[in-house]
């Protein structure tokens, strides 16, 4: 099995290299410097992009809607110094991480993409919006938070996410629960 692949987009060459030198030792890394560069190499071999919001010719947003356009199946975390606002509700991104990141929560946030890519599609939404409202939490006060509706409808999805995998887990047996992870360990 080869290592999993990552894309850097990252337009700062300094910046790149280093978040390719953090990565190499464990992954397939690649780096793009522009949106351009980023669409012509993200396939779907890519299990991973870290992508800056800010790049000389376009938005790391675009690239973000292309990706999930084409339904390349690749795990997205934003990595830029573009303080989250509202409308990181309705990216479809998995992370958020604000500049400056160090190698420790860099890696961290690879194994829990990579992690996240095993989840099915539920667990997959429910993780991507805990992290946006961890981030909101985190960078605007409880008075914008409540007063704004894209956050409202956040929290109520997840809430709704929440249930539908409370009742799965419910319906499974030990027997079923088992065998969803008995596997894990042996690869």
């Amino acid at each position: 099995m080869s290592d999993p692949s990552i894309l850097v987009v990252e337009d700062e060459p300094d910046i790149a290299a280093l978040y390719a030198g953090f990565l190499e030792e464990r992954y397939d890394v690649d780096v793009a410097e522009t949106a351009a560069e980023a669409v012509d190499r993200v396939d779907a071999a890519v299990d991973v992009v870290l992508l800056d919001r800010r790049l000389p010719d376009g938005s790391g947003d675009d690239v973000l809607e292309h990706i999930r356009k084409e339904g390349y199946d690749c795990r997205v975390a934003m990595v830029t110094a573009v303080e989250p606002d509202f409308d990181i509700i309705d990216m479809g991104f998995d992370l958020y991480l604000t500049k400056p990141v160090s190698r420790t929560k860099l890696l961290a946030a690879i194994d829990t993409l990579l992690t996240r890519s095993e989840y099915d599609d539920l667990v997959q939404e429910a993780a991507a919006l805990a992290s946006k409202r961890a981030v909101l939490s985190s960078q605007k006060p409880a008075a914008q938070r409540e007063g704004n509706e894209a956050y409202a409808e956040l929290v109520d999805r997840l809430e709704e996410l929440d249930a539908d995998i409370d009742d799965l887990g419910e319906s499974l047996s030990t027997d079923d629960y088992r065998a969803m992870f008995r596997d894990l360990g042996e690869a």
